[in-house]
């Protein structure tokens, strides 16, 4: 096996000296080319004595070349030559022609621009250089285009016949990187040879902020680079790292590849190599990557990923992990070993795939310790306040024939607190569309009232548990929460005087369970027991119902406002309904039923009870029921005059809606509280809401000195009602266009007026860094920067903050009661939130959150984000406050081919410092 290594590892290396030395060769070939003259080409004194001719075209191998071949036998060129000039063609003696001011030469589908192009019909060569001005700059550099690929330079020389060419100073794209070189030749399958390159993906190709310098390389466009030795270089400064040589892989469409790992240490598991794998590109509508983890203590994990498409089908993605922690030291008390996994499922259905059915999926399960096992959720803030994940998988079918859908779900609620889960399979929905059995097929004349009967089904059917995660697949069936409801409504709407809307109704539902549980005494053990009995059970119920409501609206000028035509109006929405529900309690339904016990003093006591409790859709409710419910509905507007437009009216909402609701039950001769909301359009895309609850009945002391609830109203007190309290949010955002709109008038002129002289806004003092070279660089723009009206440089830095605000005013029935007033003091919990960014200049970057617990007297937990723009390069700093105190900082190339190379990743251990309970 020794010897089968070392001859392995000799071959290898006698591969790469080979390859190395083939591209050194070529690169001496390509110097040697441009030194030498061939014997057959063509002399000096032949060449035309116009001086607008440069002598490296009389010199050039290439040109010699093919006017050797031409003078004894020209080839005629597979397709024609088209040229153009803005200035100028001058053609001279020996079939030449020199194209002035912007020169174009097209030949199949090649394409080379230039601000001075000379050019031989007969032995089909081409030169091509820029001009320089008086400053020494030069402008209008050959830009060669063959085929899709582009390659800039300072000069160039090339021959159509053998689509060979020599180009100086090339600057060609490849992929996410720009490939340069001082001496490059390009051969006839488009492959070029460089030496001393340089490959980078920093677009400032005069000075880039990093590169590598390349002594030799091979350049196959749209497909590779390989190349020989090669040097980091960053901000011109050779560094200590260099590489015998290299491979860069340029793929317009998915390639399969490594996935190079980042490495750390974990303070409880070791050093570790995370995050590194195999991606496979399996086509263009799918792809799977797989990852793994491990570490030096034992600890390691393995995930799978894949994303999906079909265009105008759906889309998706798949995500997987399994992990395997192991703590503390093997055969020590501390030592510990757990497994974990979670899966991730996302699907999306295009709407246009099929219009009459869908289906989707969110699924995020994992097990209750994950969370603090991966290194991706434990260095997250968010991950320890969000302790609920939520599953779900749903399908539904529609039938327009018959009116009829269908729709079912997956569902599956997590607590990683108490690892508590709730899973339901399945929860499916049936409805179909309102029916008007007897309305005519053919009407003639006015609609009767009987074609004004209609009537609905609605079905349902669940299937239920409550368990831990661990017990979800040891969990019999019988365990099982089965139900399923049928509701019939079947209703009339009719028109009484005109104005006032009758709609009479009678409600129908019935429920089916698969079991119902019996209980009795146990007078020997003191205890209740209960016993399942499965079987097909049927309950159902019904009631009756009538409701009236109308509108009224009034018109209102205010008085005081006669400068300006302004209308109020007043839109008041009264409703009453009776709904009568018989009483289901009556032995002969069998909803409910009642045992016997004698209690530990002797005392013979009645316990009653319903076998259907705690089913899925509950169960009747026992006592007759005649309540008379009444509500009424406010809306406020306000029309006034436009001051833009004269003939025009705008409309402000003064109160959105403001409802009230209160109801009396005959049968058992009581009120129900009052609630109130209120709904407030304060701007276009703000709305206040806020609800309010006051208690009917006042308090009263029982005959134990206990605050109990009597039946006597507060309105027999002279009072309104025990206002019970109020909670709601309220939340605006500053940035800075708000102060400008309040009374920055004169904003609109001065941005008319920049607009006009064609400034831009600033940019920060470090973006436009000045190159050492006059020329400055191809790809940078160079931007005006904005002076204010006294002729300053204006200052302008973006930022937004965002105020949350939550409160709830609740009666503290824990405090002491008022007895006088009969009134416990009222509790405020508050809490603020903020949040937002501040942009330093157009590179820096600063989001914030904190907030503040009014009522607990504690900062919430905070978080800053510090990111810096490098151009080349991002990085990141983040700072956690408060209970998960904590920092990370990372730098990192922005190329997604080098982000996993160029990086420096470095970030507090803050594993010991959560709480998990």
């Amino acid at each position: 096996m020794t010897s089968f290594r070392k001859t392995t590892y000799l071959f290898l290396s006698l591969f790469f000296m080979s390859c190395c030395f083939s591209l050194y060769a070529e690169a001496q070939r390509v110097k040697g080319k441009r030194a030498r003259k061939d014997n057959a080409g063509l002399r000096t004194d032949s060449l035309p004595s116009d001086s607008l001719l440069p002598d490296s075209l009389a010199t050039d191998s290439l040109m010699s070349d093919s006017l050797a071949s031409d003078s004894s036998d020209k080839q005629p060129l597979d397709a024609p030559v088209v040229y153009e000039a803005s200035d100028s063609i001058v053609f001279t003696k020996g079939g030449y022609a020199h194209l002035y001011g912007n020169g174009k030469v097209n030949y199949q589908n090649i394409e080379l621009t230039s601000a001075k192009i000379s050019m031989n019909m007969d032995s089909s060569t081409v030169f091509a250089e820029g001009v320089m001005d008086t400053a020494g700059v030069a402008s209008g550099t050959p830009i060669f285009k063959d085929g899709e690929t582009p390659y800039e330079s300072k000069t160039m020389r090339y021959n159509f016949k053998t689509k060979k060419g020599f180009i100086n100073d090339i600057i060609t794209q490849q992929g996410e990187g720009y490939v340069t070189s001082m001496n490059a030749k390009k051969g006839p399958d488009n492959d070029i040879y460089m030496t001393q390159g340089k490959y980078t993906t920093c677009d400032n190709h005069e000075h880039p902020h990093f590169y590598l310098k390349l002594s030799m390389a091979k350049v196959r466009p749209k497909k590779d680079v390989v190349f020989g030795p090669a040097q980091l270089v960053v901000e011109d400064v050779p560094l200590p790292i260099a590489v015998p040589f290299g491979f860069f892989p340029f793929n317009s469409t998915y390639s399969s590849g490594f996935i190079m790992p980042t490495y750390g240490d974990e303070m409880n598991r070791g050093f570790y190599l995370r995050d590194g794998g195999y991606y496979f590109a399996i086509s263009d509508k799918m792809d799977l990557k797989l990852l793994g983890e491990i570490y030096t203590k034992g600890s390691w994990g393995l995930s799978v990923a894949s994303n999906y498409s079909k265009r105008y089908k759906y889309s998706g993605s798949f995500n997987a992990s399994y992990l395997v922690t192991k703590t503390g030291e093997k055969n020590m008390p501390d030592y510990a070993v757990s497994k974990d996994f979670r899966i991730q499922w996302s699907h999306r259905q295009d709407a246009k795939a099929n219009p009459n059915s869908s289906f989707s999926a969110s699924v995020n399960f994992a097990t209750s310790s994950y969370d603090r096992s991966s290194l991706s959720t434990l260095y997250d803030p968010s991950s320890y306040s969000n302790n609920t994940k939520a599953s779900s998988i749903s399908y539904s079918r529609n039938f327009p024939d018959i009116g009829l859908n269908i729709s079912s779900t997956f569902n599956i609620t997590q607590n990683t607190r108490d690892s508590s889960l709730t899973m339901t399979l399945p929860d499916v929905n049936i409805s179909l569309s309102r029916i008007y059995p007897f309305k005519r097929k053919k009407a003639a004349g006015n609609e009767r009232w009987y074609e004004k009967i209609s009537f609905q089904y609605t079905g349902a059917l669940t299937n239920s548990v409550d368990t831990k995660d661990n017990l979800l697949f040891k969990t019999p069936f019988s365990q099982w929460e089965t139900g399923m409801r049928h509701n019939i409504p079947v209703e009339a709407n009719f028109t009484l005087f005109n104005y006032i809307n009758i709609t009479p109704s009678f409600n129908y539902t019935e429920r089916w369970y698969t079991k119902k549980i019996m209980r009795s005494y146990d007078e020997q053990a003191q205890e209740e027991v209960r016993d399942t009995i499965n079987g097909f059970h049927r309950v159902y119920d019904y009631n009756m119902a009538v409701s009236m409501n109308t509108k009224l609206y009034g018109m209102y000028k205010p008085l005081f406002w006669k400068s300006k035509d302004i209308t109020i109006r007043h839109v008041l929405t009264p409703s009453v309904s009776y709904t009568y529900t018989p009483d289901f309690g009556r032995s002969k339904f069998g909803y409910y039923e009642t045992y016997t016990y004698t209690d530990e003093n002797g005392e013979v006591r009645t316990t009653e009870y319903s076998p259907f409790e705690g089913m899925p859709y509950g169960v009747p409710g026992q006592g007759v029921s005649q309540t008379v419910a009444f509500s009424l509905q406010n809306n406020l507007e306000m029309k006034m005059a436009s001051d833009k437009d004269t003939t025009g009216y705008k409309k402000i909402s003064l109160i959105d809606n403001l409802t009230a609701n209160l109801s009396y039950d005959i049968a058992q001769r009581r009120w129900s509280n009052l609630t109130m909301s209120a709904r407030l359009k304060l701007t276009k895309s703000y709305t206040f809401n806020m609800n309010a609850t006051f208690a009917t009945y006042a308090y009263k002391f029982d005959e134990n000195g206990n605050v109990v609830t009597s039946d006597r109203t507060e309105w027999s007190y002279g009072r309104f009602g025990r206002f019970q309290g109020y909670s709601g949010s309220f939340s605006y955002t500053l940035n800075n266009d708000t102060f400008k709109k309040l009374f920055g008038k004169g904003d609109d002129k001065d941005k008319e007026k920049d607009k006009k002289k064609g400034d831009s806004e600033e940019e920060d003092g470090d973006e436009e860094e000045e190159s050492t070279d006059s020329q400055p660089s191809p790809n940078r723009k160079t931007e005006n920067a904005t002076l204010d009206p006294d002729g300053y440089l204006a200052f302008k830095m973006p930022w937004s903050l965002s105020l949350s605000y939550s409160y709830s005013i609740r009666e503290n029935t824990s405090a002491k009661i008022n007895i006088k007033k009969m009134r416990y003091p009222y509790a405020l919990t508050h809490s603020l939130n903020i949040s937002g960014n501040v942009k330093i200049g157009s590179r820096w970057n600063v989001t914030y959150s904190s907030g503040y617990d009014f009522t607990s007297k504690e900062m919430s937990m905070t978080t800053v984000n510090i990111t810096r723009d490098l151009h080349c390069f991002n990085m990141s700093c983040g700072l956690v406050f408060g209970p998960f105190t904590s920092y990370n900082f990372s730098i990192r190339a922005n190329s997604s081919m080098l982000t996993d190379a160029l990086k420096w990743d470095q970030r507090s251990n803050t594993g010991s410092q959560v709480t998990w309970y």
